[in-house]
C-alpha cells in the first residue's frame, strides 16, 4: 500500500506528497474532474515520443537543424551547437531532400505514430475503464508535433495524467534520454505549477509484444524464399549504430538491442543463422559495428540468401525505406537474395501488445523502470535531468509550498 503523507495548505483542498516512486492511478483518475459542466474525467494522455520525421519535403531542413542542435545525440559544443547545427543542416538539406522525393515524398513515421498511439487509446479504453478516457499524443523530438507543440495540447485538453511512451524499445541516453531531458525543459518553460502528473515507459527491449510481432513478420518473410534455402536464410538484424564514445559511457543501447534480437531467436527457435549488425554511422569517428552495408557485401556472394529486419525501428522511416531497400538490397548485384523484413507499422499482434504494456504500467503504478537513474548518472548533457524523480511523479508539493508562502 503507498504512504501518503497530508501536508497542510492554506486552502481546504487535499493535497499529498507520494513517498513512493509510484503514482496512485486511481486517485488521479477519479478524483480530478474536469472543470466542464459536464463533470467528465479529464483523459489520461498516452505519449508515443519518438525522434519523428519530416512528412513532407519542405520540413527536411527544420528536421536537420533540430537534430543535429541536439547535445544529447550529437555532442559537438555546448556554447556553439546551433550555429554548428545551422550550417550542417543547410549543408546537408538538398541530399536528403532528394533521399524523401524517393521514398514518397516524406516519412510515414507521423502516420504510423499516431494510428499506432490512436489504436492503443482505443483499446485501452476498454481494457482498463478505471483511466479511460485515453487520448492519444504524438511528441517528437526533431520534427512537427514537436514536444512543445504536444504538451500545449495536452493542457489545452485539460490533461491530469500523462504517460511517456518511449517509442524506442531500446534505451539509449542519445534518443529515450534526449527525449526525457526535453520533456523536462517543456515542463518547466509550459507547466511550471505542474498540473500534470507523468510516468514513463523508459525501455522495453524484450516485452512480449515486441517479439511475437518480430517473429510474425519474419516467418513471413522467410516464407518469400524458396523453400530449399529458406532455412539457411541469415537474418542480418539491423540497428542504428552509436558513436564508441557513446556507447563507453556505459550506454544501455547494445546489451538491450542485443537483448531484443536473441529473444526473438528463441521465439524463432534458432531457426536460421543470424548477425546483429549495425547501419547509419556518420562522420569520421568510430562507430558500433560491424556495419549493415558492409556485412551485406561481404556475406552476399557466399550466402544462400539475406534477410534485413530493422530491429530498433517500430515503423518505416527513411532508414528502412531508403538506407537497406535502396542503398543495400537495390544497389547490390546479390539483390535477387535479399529481401527486408516489414516494418511493424500496422502489425495487429504489435498494436495489441502496446496496449498491454501500457495497462501493466498502469497496473504497476510505476513512475520509471529501476535503471533509468543510473541511465542519467552516466549519461553527458549539457542541458540534463539530474535525477528522473524531477519529471516524473506527483509535484503537487511545489504547489504546496508556494501556497504556504502566500
Amino acid at each position: 500500500m503507498m504512504k501518503r503523507v497530508m501536508l497542510p495548505t492554506c486552502k481546504r483542498t487535499k493535497r499529498y506528497l507520494f513517498t513512493t516512486n509510484t503514482v496512485d492511478i486511481a486517485h488521479v483518475s477519479n478524483t480530478a474532474k474536469s472543470p466542464s459542466i459536464n463533470n467528465t474525467k479529464p483523459p489520461t494522455a498516452v505519449v508515443f515520443m519518438n525522434m519523428g520525421g519530416p512528412s513532407t519535403v519542405d520540413e527536411t531542413n527544420d528536421f536537420l537543424y533540430q537534430l543535429f542542435s541536439d547535445n544529447d545525440l550529437i555532442p559537438i559544443s555546448k556554447k556553439y551547437q546551433h550555429i554548428i547545427a545551422k550550417y550542417i543542416a543547410k549543408f546537408r538539406t538538398s541530399s536528403i531532400e532528394e533521399q524523401y522525393k524517393v521514398i514518397g515524398g516524406g516519412s510515414p513515421i507521423r502516420k504510423w505514430s499516431e494510428y499506432q498511439a490512436s489504436e492503443v487509446c482505443k483499446i485501452l479504453d476498454k481494457t482498463r475503464p478505471l483511466t479511460a478516457p485515453h487520448k492519444p499524443y504524438v511528441a517528437f523530438r526533431y520534427a512537427k508535433p514537436l514536444t512543445d507543440e504536444t504538451y500545449k495540447q495536452l493542457l489545452k485538453d485539460g490533461v491530469k495524467r500523462a504517460i511517456a511512451f518511449s517509442q524506442y524499445p531500446q534505451f539509449s541516453y542519445s534518443t529515450t534520454g534526449s527525449s526525457i531531458n526535453e520533456l523536462w525543459r517543456q515542463i518547466k518553460k509550459l507547466d511550471p505549477n505542474r498540473s500534470v502528473i507523468w510516468s514513463c515507459i523508459d525501455r522495453w527491449p524484450t516485452h512480449h509484444s515486441l517479439i511475437k510481432a518480430f517473429a510474425s513478420n519474419i516467418k513471413g518473410a522467410l516464407s518469400e524464399f524458396s523453400e530449399d534455402v529458406r532455412s539457411n536464410v541469415t537474418l542480418l538484424f539491423s540497428a542504428h549504430s552509436l558513436p564508441m564514445d557513446v556507447v563507453n559511457t556505459g550506454d544501455a543501447y547494445p546489451a538491450e538491442v542485443g537483448a531484443t534480437v536473441y529473444a526473438v531467436m528463441k521465439e524463432l527457435n534458432f531457426s536460421n543463422p543470424y548477425r546483429l549488425v549495425w547501419q547509419s554511422q556518420v562522420g569520421p569517428k568510430p562507430w558500433l559495428g560491424a556495419q549493415t552495408l558492409e556485412i551485406s557485401k561481404f556475406l552476399g556472394p557466399k550466402s544462400h540468401g539475406l534477410l534485413f529486419i530493422p530491429i530498433a525501428f517500430t515503423s518505416d522511416h527513411i532508414e528502412t525505406l531508403f538506407e537497406i531497400d535502396k542503398g543495400i538490397i537495390e544497389a547490390s548485384p546479390h539483390k535477387h537474395k535479399f529481401k527486408r523484413c516489414p516494418s511493424l507499422n500496422g502489425s495487429d499482434i504489435f498494436i495489441k501488445g502496446l496496449a498491454d504494456l501500457v495497462k501493466e504500467h498502469l497496473d504497476s503504478n510505476t513512475l520509471y523502470s529501476k535503471q533509468l537513474p543510473l541511465d542519467f548518472v552516466l549519461g553527458k548533457s549539457n542541458d540534463p535531468i539530474t535525477h528522473p524523480s524531477e519529471v516524473f511523479g506527483d509535484h503537487s508539493k511545489n504547489l504546496i509550498k508556494e501556497e504556504e508562502k502566500n
